[in-house]
């Protein structure tokens, strides 16, 4: 058991740094779009805003959980491991 968790500390470390670097920048290509989709239209009134409401859109949108298979993926693949490594 002790063993295992040497192991899954620092793998649970890794994924929670490559997850906020996924997030951060996920966002960022989303702000960007956002801002090239306004200069495209030629829209008018407040930039910022509309960068803001499309932003909090994507926060709750799926693409924004998909990111979330950073954890599950590896850990999942983990257990399947384990799993028929201990029992078949």
């Amino acid at each position: 058991m002790f063993v295992a968790l040497r192991f899954l500390i620092p793998l649970l470390i890794f994924l929670t740094i490559l997850y906020v670097g996924v997030s951060i920048y996920s966002r960022w290509v989303r702000r960007g779009k956002l801002i090239a989709h306004w200069e495209k239209k030629g829209m008018t009134g407040d930039k910022d805003a509309f960068v803001q409401r499309g932003l909090k859109k994507y926060d709750g949108s799926f693409r924004r959980k998909l990111i979330l298979g950073i954890y599950v993926v590896p850990l999942g693949l983990i257990a399947i491991l384990i799993y028929v490594t201990n029992f078949m």
